[in-house]
This record gives C-alpha cells, sequence and structure tokens, in this order.
C-alpha cells in the first residue's frame, strides 16, 4: 500500500475522495470496451455470513467471472476460494484495489457497515460499478458523499435490499400508488429483533484468533483491544463504532417499501423513545418517530413511527388485525383515508382492511403475473439486476441516488437514540440538526491504520 488514510476527519476524507484522483468519470457502458468478453469481472469485499450470500447470488448470474476475493477472516476468504479458486485473494481491500484495478470491472461491499463507505468510495474514486450491503454507510455525511461521488462519475450502483425487487413489496407500491387506501398518514413499521447492548465494555482482552487480521477488521474506527464473542463475527451490529443497530439492519428492509411507494424524501424531525445511551451499544428497544413532508401519496404531513426489540410492536388500534389475528413478527401498516394495507416482512402478500375486515383486491390488473414465494429465486432479482445494469442492459432499482436518502433517513433515527425522548429537528438542505451536540455524530473520524 503506497499511501494510507491517516487520521482525519471523515468529512474531509470524504470531501477529498469525491475530487475523483483517479480519473475523469466513465459512463457505464465504458465497462464493455474494457472487456471485449463482454462478461463482468467482480470483486467482493467481505465473505462473511451476507458477504458469501451476495457471492453466491452474484456469480449464480452467467456473464459474470469472480476474480478477487477479499476478508480479513482467513478461514472465510479460505471458503470462498473453494468455490473459486481462480480468484485471487486478499486481507486487505486497498491492496486488492490498486493491484487489480485493470483486471476488475464491479466491486461488491459485504463487510461490517463502518467499512462500507471507506471502500466504496476508494472502488467508486477508481470509476468502478459498486454493489454494497445495507445500511449504505455508517454515517450521514458518507451516504451523501457516495451519492454525490456516484452521480458525478455516472457509476451503476445498488444497494444490497433484496427484498426491494420482491414481489410482494413491488405489489405493495403498486397498491398504494393505486390509491387503494387513499393519501397515507401514518406508517407503522416494527421488528422484534435486538441488536442492541445495554451492558458495559467489556473489559480486559482476549488473544486475537490467528485467523483474523484484527487492525484490518477494525479499519478505519478507533483501535480496540480484541474481546472474544463480541465483536467478530456476529454481534458488531449491536455496538455504536461498527453497526447501525435493529433500525440499521431490519429497518432499512421494512422502511424500503413504503419509503418508496410513498416517494418520501427525509424527515423535518425524529425522537427516539428508548434507555438512556452507553455509547458503546445502542438501546435494546426503540420506538422512533419520523414526521416527513408530504408527498402526492400522502397528507400534508406524513408520521412514521418504527418499533424495534423484545415484543415490538406496542399495542396500537392501528395495528388491530380483523378476528382477532396476530400480527405477523416483522412487517409495516399504512394508514390511509380509505383504510389500511398490511404488508408482513416478508413474501406475504400485502393485506387490505377496511372497516375492520379484509377486502379482497384485484392484483392481476398490475401485471405482475403470479405471486412468488421462492426466496432463493426473488433475491437473485436484485443482483442480476445490477450485472445486467453494469453491462449495458438496463438500470438497477435501488441506486445509491435513492438508497442514500433511505439510509439518511434510517441514520437519523439512530442518532436520535443517542438523544432519547428529545425531539430533533432535521435540516435537510443544510444537512445539519439545530442541536449541535447531535451534529458531532454525523460523521466521525477514520484512523489510520
Amino acid at each position: 500500500m503506497s499511501e494510507k488514510i491517516t487520521s482525519i476527519d471523515r468529512r474531509d476524507f470524504i470531501k477529498k475522495s469525491g475530487l475523483g484522483i483517479f480519473g475523469a468519470a466513465l459512463a457505464p457502458s465504458i465497462l464493455l470496451k474494457l472487456n471485449a468478453a463482454g462478461r463482468l469481472r467482480t470483486a467482493h469485499i467481505g465473505l462473511g455470513g451476507m458477504g458469501m450470500a451476495d457471492l453466491d447470488a452474484i456469480s449464480s448470474h452467467e456473464l459474470v467471472d469472480v476474480v478477487a476475493l477479499c476478508d480479513v477472516d482467513s478461514t472465510a476468504l479460505a471458503g470462498a476460494k473453494a468455490l473459486h479458486p481462480n480468484a485471487k485473494i486478499y486481507s486487505d481491500y486497498r491492496i486488492l484495489l490498486e493491484e487489480m484495478g485493470n483486471d476488475i470491472d464491479a466491486v461488491i461491499v459485504s463487510t461490517p457497515d463502518h467499512t462500507h463507505a471507506p471502500a466504496s468510495m476508494m472502488a467508486m474514486n477508481m470509476n468502478k460499478p459498486v454493489y454494497c450491503q445495507k445500511p449504505l454507510t455508517h454515517h450521514v455525511t458518507e451516504a451523501r458523499a457516495m451519492k454525490k461521488l456516484a452521480e458525478e462519475k455516472n457509476l451503476v450502483t445498488q444497494m444490497g435490499i433484496q427484498v426491494h425487487s420482491f414481489y410482494d413489496y413491488k405489489l405493495a407500491t403498486l397498491l398504494i400508488q393505486s390509491g387503494i387506501i387513499g393519501k397515507v398518514n401514518t406508517v407503522r413499521a416494527w421488528s422484534p429483533k435486538n441488536w442492541g447492548y445495554n451492558g458495559p465494555k467489556p473489559k480486559g482482552s482476549d488473544p486475537v484468533p490467528a485467523n483474523l487480521d484484527w487492525n484490518l477488521w477494525l479499519g478505519t474506527a478507533k483501535k480496540r483491544k480484541y474481546k472474544e464473542g463480541v465483536y467478530h463475527p456476529g454481534n458488531w451490529r449491536k455496538l455504536v463504532d461498527y453497526g447501525c443497530g435493529t433500525l440499521g439492519d431490519m429497518g432499512v428492509h421494512i422502511f424500503d417499501t413504503p419509503y418508496n411507494a410513498l416517494e418520501l424524501d427525509v424527515p423535518r424531525t425524529i425522537i427516539n423513545e428508548c434507555t438512556p445511551p452507553t455509547g458503546f451499544g445502542f438501546p435494546e428497544n426503540n420506538t422512533v418517530t419520523y414526521e416527513f413532508p408530504g408527498t402526492k401519496h400522502t397528507a400534508e404531513t406524513l408520521k412514521w413511527v418504527w418499533y424495534d426489540g423484545p415484543g415490538a410492536p406496542a399495542d396500537h388500534e392501528d395495528l388491530k388485525l380483523p378476528n382477532g389475528e396476530e400480527l405477523p413478527d416483522q412487517g409495516a401498516m399504512f394508514m390511509g383515508e380509505k383504510g389500511r394495507l398490511l404488508l408482513p416482512h416478508f413474501q406475504q402478500l400485502p393485506k387490505l382492511i377496511v372497516d375492520g375486515k379484509y377486502q379482497e383486491m384485484d392484483i392481476e390488473s398490475f401485471k405482475l403475473g403470479a405471486p412468488v414465494k421462492d426466496y432463493d429465486s426473488e433475491s437473485k432479482k436484485h443482483y442480476h439486476q445490477f450485472v445486467d445494469a453494469c453491462l449495458g442492459k438496463g438500470e438497477c432499482s435501488a441506486p445509491f441516488s435513492y438508497s442514500a436518502r433511505l439510509t439518511e433517513t434510517i441514520l437519523l433515527g439512530v442518532i436520535a437514540g443517542r438523544f432519547p425522548n428529545e425531539k430533533l429537528y432535521w435540516d435537510s438542505e443544510k444537512a445539519l440538526f439545530s442541536k449541535k451536540k447531535a451534529n458531532k455524530l454525523l460523521d466521525g473520524k477514520y484512523r489510520k491504520f
């Protein structure tokens, strides 16, 4: 590595990253010129649980050649290498991109959240299309910077919210936009998952496993001693320095369809009713209330309430189902002038409720075909859409121009958890809160590593 990232303010890093220091912007069609075979050569950064799922789905496209694999865990790397023996392997994404810049056409980023922006920005500055897992970034400033850079360079991009391309979610979007329940005034969404931790910081340290490069796992995050079972491989989502809590994990999926269907922008106000923050982990239960400016599909303003953690959602009249039925484990409810629309998460059809009773819907008129409930085939659509777009065939449905705004909305709710029960006012044009202390959480510092 010829030059490492120094410990600088994220805002400064992002500003410099947006200068396009690796050359002029290239149109997406340039890929076909670079690769005469008309195939897409992919590099995969992050090969843990979701990373392997991403690798499987991308490589299942008949025109994809996996040429590079990268992970800080040698065990995960070996597992991926066994499936793609011709791919070169790396533990440091920076070295991968520097050495193979001319031999890759697109980059898939499937790391913990805090590494999404550093890896993606480096790839995009090299004019590479990027498929990045959700949430798009760890900080609001990063989301805005990734959106800006992708647009400036006219790059194909896609955020990894594969259910965005599922039958039931597309149907719900069409139903809402058809006016089936009239203008929507409230959305309530929930997940009982608990990517929170109200406990203390761990004390002491444990030996770093031989298969793990702990410095590279930390990446741009501040230096911290390794503790077994706390960070890698499975618990980082709970922790402020690396993840975005339940809201950043499941919220992105469950918010996506209402956010897309109602054509929302970012909210004006946010309040998170939760336990006092520890500064180390996220609260274990959150009730986040957003107020959005209205759109053509909503009332003058839209109220959005998110519930997570054990027991979610809280009882509410809006969430009562006909015949005393129980709510689905996860999902969203739209409240409109003419009724309600329930959207379970996931692979269950939306249900129309009017005057306390389920109503029949004419879904054939939307010409989506027969309902599909096969996860394997449905999930691959989102990935293949990215590959096809890179090859000049169609467009992505969750590009960074869209997913950065969705991610910003999510992250504003995460930040509100640091100021429990206090309404925060967000100025989208200035990208600032009225509360100065909250503005300090919009970005952070990148550590030299």
